[in-house]
């Protein structure tokens, strides 16, 4: 199970493990709903990433997330983003649990708080995810102003990563950010665009934090066509918000398939639902022999994570899953 429990995405091994071809992977938070322009681009693999491509992809970018472009950088991936900036920073982080895993690995020093625990006023890095992963739950965008005030006044930093906020901008802090705030946001293109594999993610912050990543990142931070798939799919705003409204349809769908076996849903993000058993791994092991690839916990047993079905008939097939125990 130590492989399962460590990301989702591990179709090879559970063909190894389970066999079988016809598999649903419902194990990230991944949306189904894959941005349909990427197979109309063309890419000239010979030459290298042009500096105004880039420029007018982060221009794209900054008028999705309503933030100044000076504002922004581009990094291969959010997490990219925030390893770098736990080397910038270079003070004592703490992160809130529970949360992706590697937030534990951001800072050489720091420890974690509880989730019912108040944020720190004192000198630190505080990291945390909203919309939140594993348990999809938001914190009002009121309450990380609080809590970025008492950060800002002991010389701390607000660090959140909103790899999930396209699905839902309201919960974003990207209106706050500015020179004057100690604030940095993480944004991922592939989770919402379905294209994780394009490792394409944004640094929004003050503009001294940006200009230190992107000296740190040099001039190609990512692809050629990272930066074209990026630039285009930032632009399709009617796609954009088709998308919104379709992912929240299905998490409603996917939400009435799992009450009817039982399993109450957990989490606002529409990407990806979590639900409490009594033993989570053995749940896994059900539906992966019937080739439904989920995500279980090491650190909570009585947890499995189920992402969105691409279509009606794999939640069909979740459903007959489910009920044949």
């Amino acid at each position: 199970m130590s492989g399962f429990t460590w990301h989702g995405g591990r179709l090879a091994e559970a063909r190894a493990v389970y066999g079988g071809a016809d598999w649903i992977d419902l194990s990230t938070g991944i949306s189904p709903l894959t941005w349909p322009g990427a197979d109309r681009i063309s890419v000239d693999w010979r030459c290298l990433p042009d500096p105004h491509d880039l420029a007018a992809l982060e221009a794209a970018a900054a008028a999705h997330f309503g933030v100044d472009p000076d504002h922004l950088c581009t990094v291969p991936g959010s997490e990219a983003g925030l390893r770098l900036m736990g080397r910038m920073l270079d003070m004592p982080g703490r992160w809130r649990l529970p949360s992706y895993r590697t937030h534990a690995e951001i800072f050489t020093k720091g420890h974690p708080i509880a989730a019912g625990e108040d944020a720190p006023r004192e000198a630190v890095a505080l990291l945390l995810a909203n919309p939140n992963n594993p348990d999809g739950r938001i914190l009002p965008p009121a309450r990380l102003l609080e809590w970025l005030v008492g950060l800002e006044r002991a010389g701390g930093w607000l660090i959140i990563d909103e790899a999930y906020a396209d699905a839902m901008p309201s919960c974003s802090l990207a209106d706050v950010v500015g020179d004057e705030r100690r604030l940095i946001l993480l944004r991922s293109f592939g989770k919402f665009f379905g294209l994780a594999g394009v490792r394409l993610g944004f640094l929004i912050g003050p503009r001294a934090i940006v200009a230190e990543a992107r000296r740190m990142l040099g001039e190609w931070p990512v692809s050629a066509a990272a930066i074209a798939f990026g630039r285009a799919a930032y632009d399709d705003r009617a796609w954009i918000e088709e998308a919104i409204v379709a992912l929240a349809e299905r998490a409603a769908q996917l939400d009435e398939v799992l009450a009817r076996h039982g399993l109450a849903a957990r989490g606002e993000c529409p990407l990806f639902r979590l639900v409490e058993v009594e033993d989570g791994p053995a749940l896994f092991d059900r539906l992966a022999r019937r080739a439904i690839l989920t995500r279980p916990f090491e650190e909570n047993r009585r947890w499995l994570r189920l992402g969105l079905p691409g279509d009606a008939i794999a939640l069909a097939r979740l459903g007959r899953a489910l009920a044949d125990g």
